[in-house]
């Protein structure tokens, strides 16, 4: 397999086990309401019955993943809005040949905006000067943009405050003079949550009344806004009422759970990355051998030692390297000393017949052993999240179709 991959060590991407997680985020975000209340809500003012848009989060390059193989599976599921989070992610898409709709999540500088109506990105705003500059851009360009504007109701990142009175009100002068703009046409208000994965929802339930008395103060300012999104990963599945318009799932359609702290009974996801190495260099040592920087593994017995040629520069984060193993031919075994830039060693002692070449699972599952993104996390003070973007950066990827 490596062979391919131009260097004995590679990421697999498991394009039908993403395929399942899309599947299953449809499923979710359709559901029908668990909750009475909820339900009677829904019905009421008739989200209940209507599909919800899925807006599929492929930046940093879909989590390591690779965003334009992503893409076509999303594609392929009927996904036709991808949200990404720097320009370049957004031209790389249409390069390869992307016509979707593209929602750039983050703000686009005005010097910028040229760029953005060239390759018809979808901007978020939140400041009718910055939306100025969109507008005068597709004025020239004879293009009409639409635009997200963008609500902080808690998480503290962009967009108008949505705090008090006050706030909002002072806000929505400003999107009225948004709305008044020529070639720019206001699509929607998306905000997002920053505790939707926790047990505790006190503070979600806050971000959703924020959410919902701005919209209605916009509504009844007589500014008409087409579309609502709120829900991430975590929303779509524990919060219902937040699912809206459209949703817009992340690290659940890689097959991870935003936290320990989320209902795993309510999605059935499949771990899409693993990242495997084959065995470069194997030594026999005596007692008292040591290896790595720092001498951090000394030998208490003779040993058998494999070098891999993936280290810290590929992802492997060198904080893991005192916790850390790998599963070499159905044996779980230890890092011996710390993880270096490009390579790493094993201790093998116990596997036997090993062998030079030999492949070895660094995260991932041999049906039996399973080291997950969320394993490593935990162990070194971080989140899945981090673990999968970090190893999609150097390493090679191999799709599994």
């Amino acid at each position: 397999m490596y062979k391919e991959a131009l260097r004995p060590a590679w990421v697999e991407v498991n394009l039908r086990n993403f395929d399942h997680n899309i599947k299953e985020i449809i499923r979710a975000a359709n559901a029908v309401y668990e909750d009475a209340a909820a339900r009677d809500a829904a019905s009421a003012t008739g989200e209940l019955a209507s599909a919800r848009e899925i807006i599929g989060v492929i930046k940093a390059d879909a989590y390591g993943h690779g965003a334009i193989e992503c893409a076509k599976v999303l594609r392929k599921n009927g996904v036709k809005v991808f949200a990404i989070a720097t320009l370049q992610e957004a031209i790389e898409l249409r390069d390869a040949g992307c016509t979707e709709e593209i929602l750039m999540l983050g703000l686009t500088p005005s010097m910028y905006a040229d760029t953005l109506v060239k390759y018809d990105i979808t901007p978020v705003v939140c400041e009718a000067e910055n939306a100025r500059a969109i507008s005068d851009a597709a004025c020239a360009a004879g293009k009409t943009v639409d635009g997200f504007i963008a609500v902080d109701t808690g998480m503290g990142r962009i967009g108008y405050l949505s705090i008090d009175d006050d706030s909002i009100a002072a806000a929505v002068e400003d999107i009225k003079k948004i709305s008044a703009l020529p070639n720019f046409r206001i699509k929607g208000i998306f905000s997002h949550m920053a505790t939707a994965d926790a047990f505790d929802k006190e503070f979600s339930h806050l971000q959703e009344e924020r959410f919902n008395n701005f919209y209605s103060a916009l509504i009844d300012a007589g500014v008409d806004v087409p579309m609502r999104t709120l829900a991430n990963s975590a929303s779509i599945t524990e919060l219902p009422e937040l699912r809206f318009d459209a949703v817009r799932p992340g690290i659940i359609m890689y097959g991870c759970y935003p936290s320990h702290e989320v209902d795993r009974s309510l999605i059935d996801l499949k771990q899409v990355m693993s990242v495997k190495a084959a065995i470069v260099h194997l030594k026999d040592v005596p007692v008292g051998f040591s290896c790595g920087y720092g001498r951090k593994f000394i030998a208490n017995r003779p040993s058998k030692i494999a070098t891999l040629a993936l280290g810290y520069a590929d992802g492997y984060p060198r904080p893991y390297s005192a916790q850390a193993k790998v599963i070499v031919n159905g044996v779980i075994c230890p890092i011996a000393g710390n993880i270096c830039m490009d390579q790493c060693m094993v201790d093998v002692t116990d596997v036997p017949d090993v062998k030079v070449g030999d492949e070895v699972i660094v995260m991932g599952s041999d049906g039996v052993h399973t080291i997950s993104a969320e394993d490593i996390g935990d162990a070194t003070g971080t989140i899945d999240y981090e673990i999968c973007c970090a190893f999609g950066q150097r390493l090679p990827k191999i799709y599994i179709r």
